[in-house]
């Protein structure tokens, strides 16, 4: 289970220390939503806009977390002329003592300075995630210091525990629950200073333990100290990043009782390292794990028995009954977990990898994406095909030279025979086969399915990269231009691939009556102005065709007749490429170029004009590479007018030493879609417009 300090230690600050200690508490809530780093067409900037208005609703009845920190200057010539934070963390102290048995105590003190509005309402409440069937957690103290003097202790009848909001309908995970408190009164200048103690004890996976920490490296956190103290007895594996090093070790005891005690001390003005990325690998990990192939056993044990139970066995034979291929069979067995049991979307862990009975599963009609696993399994089993659980979402590429948990996100299925099919059930609406895209192509950790084997051994497997089917967009712009200048569209997209799964996860998780503030979002994104009048979507279940949107959306005053020439751009969704490398000291780009996975987008429109109106076309483009073409054509006929834009990207990557010709590529895309229609129209034409909306009076 892993702990979170941008919850815990700093409720909710995203750029503030995030640290994790597995066995104390689950990380904080993460939408099972796939993330993608680019897409490679004119819907990266929809498909990232609507992932976060609407991905952090991926759980049902799950509220996203609402306070954030902006991010802290990087340098002191930044910080001169940056904003105020609203509230700077002067003093992080975080101590955590494990046991040999595995039980651990976590006590995190924290001193906050509030320097605005803002940030009084970030701090006014404090949310801790924890599982009750093994932890506790305890305020034991939370003190405001008034700015005009005076102090403020918290009562306790403003500490709650409720339910993670996520499995408020879920009754069989009920022990996964959010413990807060309430701080009123705080108001700028104040100082907010609390202790929170987090205990573990009789954790499934005990007695072994891991643990992640990252130091704050935004600025947010003046004084930060990080201590450990662990048993010798427990053999634990310690890496520290290079710039991580410990401030001071120190040991005592003798024997079993030899313990050793790591500490860390850092400050805001004496870190160097603010360019360092997130994402990557945290600054301090442990484990008491020595082999992968022990922790997939470890994982396995904790399946329960797949031994047939007569209502799945019926389930299972009523699903499949008259089919004969095992693929189709998988399909339909996939098709059922995914749309009919209902997901709970908790982190990975969350229940300590203990998932419940497929029976239970069954009859509840609801489970995490471990529970999907388990009842797919048992459902395949009962037909005679075998599955097994695969755990994906390593950040530290292939493998990790440290066995544990928490560097997996993810739970996936993998079917060995046939085909060697990758399913992921818990996203409801993919298609057969679709595995979210920053999952695609990394290792995943296959689960020991024999219990005799042994414990050294392990079985890793690459996800393809490949999506089952062509990645393809196509968008249809149906639009009139009136005499009084307004613009009537509507816009029609059909969708396979990366972004047909984003938006098949918008419209499922959004309410109908919601349906036109992502129609918005993703009209604003592509270029177009106005109010959406009507939205409509294809099934987001129905995944074995493409997923369609098509809105209507009017601008009342798009041209002004009266200028002259009026010129109009081609009413096209303007295409997402993806940047150039950067580069280096040197002038030398270091990294490939990544395109993603190969896509064909295919956009056109056809443009009705008011009687009388003449245009000039621009020239159509035609540019091709080995690595993606693009070709655009622009034709005026009769009262109308159509343009088209057919962009194909047919490799992943380009060489970082073709830089220049990806440069040149882009431009010549660029330019083309900067390209404007002219408009003119006929004297005659408009003194007639100006005769009918300025009649003479009798």
């Amino acid at each position: 289970m892993s702990f979170s300090a941008v919850r815990n230690n700093v409720p909710f600050l995203k750029l503030g220390p995030q640290s994790s200690l597995y066995l104390i508490f689950p990380a904080p809530y993460t939408p099972n939503v796939a993330t993608v780093k680019h897409l490679p067409n004119f819907f990266f900037l929809s498909g990232l806009i609507l992932l976060c208005a609407y991905g952090a609703h991926a759980a049902r009845g799950q509220e996203p977390p609402s306070h954030q920190a902006p991010k802290a200057p990087k340098s002191p010539e930044a910080s001169e002329k940056a904003p105020e934070l609203p509230a700077q963390i002067e003093l992080l102290e975080t101590r955590v003592r494990f046991e040999t048995n595995g039980d651990s105590r976590k006590e995190v003190h924290t001193r906050v300075h509030i320097n605005n509005e803002l940030g009084a309402r970030q701090f006014a409440r404090l949310a801790f995630d924890y599982n009750r069937a093994f932890q506790q957690i305890e305020f034991p103290l939370v003190r405001i210091s008034h700015a005009s003097g005076g102090t403020a202790d918290i009562l306790p009848s403003a500490i709650s525990d409720q339910p993670n909001p996520a499995v408020v309908n879920a009754p069989a995970y009920q022990d996964v629950r959010v413990k807060s408190v309430r701080v009123l009164g705080l108001a700028p200048g104040d100082i907010l200073e609390y202790r929170v103690i987090t205990t573990t004890a009789h954790h499934p996976l005990a007695p072994d333990f891991w643990l992640d920490h990252s130091f704050d490296h935004s600025g947010v956190v003046s004084q930060e100290f990080f201590q450990i103290d662990v048993p010798d007895a427990s053999k634990v594996e310690l890496h520290c990043s290079p710039s991580s090093t410990e401030t001071s070790v120190d040991t005592s005891g003798a024997g079993d009782s030899a313990r050793t005690i790591h500490r860390w001390q850092r400050s805001s003005r004496s870190r160097n390292d603010d360019s360092k990325d997130l994402a990557v690998a945290p600054d301090v990990a442990l484990t008491t794990f020595p082999l992968w192939g022990r922790l997939s056993k470890r994982l396995a044990l904790l399946q329960p028995d797949q031994a047939e139970n007569p209502d799945i066995a019926t389930k299972a034979g009523d699903l499949t009954h008259g089919v004969k291929t095992a693929r189709d069979k998988i399909e339909l067995l996939y098709d059922f977990v995914s749309q009919k049991i209902a997901t709970v979307d908790l982190p990975l862990g969350s229940t300590g990898y203990r998932p419940r009975l497929p029976s239970e599963i069954l009859s509840s009609g609801y489970a995490t994406p471990e529970d999907k696993f388990t009842l797919f399994a048992a459902l395949a089993a009962a037909v005679g095909i075998s599955s097994s659980s695969a755990l994906a979402g390593s950040p530290e590429g292939k493998w990790s030279p440290l066995p544990r948990p928490s560097l997996f996100t993810h739970q996936l299925i993998w079917v060995a025979e046939p085909s060697n099919l990758w399913l992921d059930p818990s996203m409801e609406v993919a298609p057969f086969g679709v595995i979210p895209s920053n999952l695609r192509g990394k290792r995943a950790l296959i689960l020991a399915s024999q219990l005799n084997a042994p414990s050294g051994a392990i079985t890793a497997m690459d996800i393809p990269a490949d999506l089952p089917f062509a990645a393809t967009q196509k968008v249809t712009v149906d639009a009139a231009l009136g005499p009084d200048g307004a613009l009537t569209t509507r816009v029609h997209y059909a969708l396979r691939g990366d972004n047909e799964l984003l938006l098949r996860i918008a419209f499922h998780q959004a309410s109908k009556e919601k349906w036109k503030e992502i129609a918005q979002l993703l009209a604003i994104s592509d270029g177009f102005r106005g109010k959406i009048t009507n939205v409509t979507a294809s099934d987001p279940y129905a995944t074995k065709r493409p997923f369609t949107i098509e809105y209507e959306i009017t601008q009342p005053k798009f041209v002004d007749w009266s200028k002259k020439p009026v010129r109009i751009p081609a009413l096209l969704p303007q295409v997402g490429l993806p940047d150039p490398p950067a580069r280096t000291a040197s002038s030398a780009a270091t990294s490939p170029i990544d395109l993603g996975t190969p896509l064909d987008v295919e956009t056109r429109l056809t443009l009705r004009l008011p009687a009388g109106t003449f245009v000039h076309t621009p020239t159509g483009t035609s540019v091709e590479r080995d690595y993606a073409t693009f070709a655009s054509k622009y034709q005026a006929t009769g009262g109308s007018v159509t343009a088209s834009r057919h962009l194909s990207f047919l490799l992943r990557q380009i060489p970082a030493d073709r830089a220049a010709d990806y440069n040149a590529f882009v431009r010549a895309v660029q330019s083309d879609e900067a390209q404007e229609f002219t408009l003119e129209r006929a004297e005659a034409e408009l003194s007639k417009q100006s005769a009918g909306s300025n009649p003479k009076k009798n």
